[in-house]
Formats: C-alpha cells, structure tokens, sequence
C-alpha cells in the first residue's frame, strides 16, 4: 500500500473517531467546609463533594427545551 495511501486512510480514521467524542459533563460542587458551591467538569480537590448535575452546560442549571412548532 502506497505510504499516501495509508497516511490518508489513517487521518481519516482518526479524524472520524474525533468527530464522534462528547463534551464532558458539568457537575455541581460542594464545598466540605463551608457549604459554597462551584460548577466545574472536574473535581477542584480533595475538599470538595459532588452536589449534583450531570449538566450540559457550565452554569449547571437544566436544559430548557423548546418545544417544536
């Protein structure tokens, strides 16, 4: 196989699987020591529990759907 050809077929695999991921989830994040709350994908530390969520979106509130017309 022709190295342009395998180089092609490579990218495009890749590319492909690319297209395909999801964006990680929001979640709400609970302060241990004094309550406050954060929206963050990841956990900010040890300090910290998960309050709620998953969310789609970083102000981690609910979608709103819109129905159709």
């Amino acid at each position: 196989m022709p190295r342009h050809l395998l180089a092609c077929v490579l990218f495009t695999t890749l590319f492909t699987a690319a297209a395909h991921a999801a964006p990680a989830p929001w979640f709400s994040w609970e302060s241990l020591l004094n309550g406050q709350r954060i929206c963050a994908q990841t956990s900010p530390g040890p300090g910290w529990r998960k309050a709620a969520g998953p969310f789609r979106n970083a102000a981690c509130r609910p979608t709103q759907h819109v129905p159709a017309q």
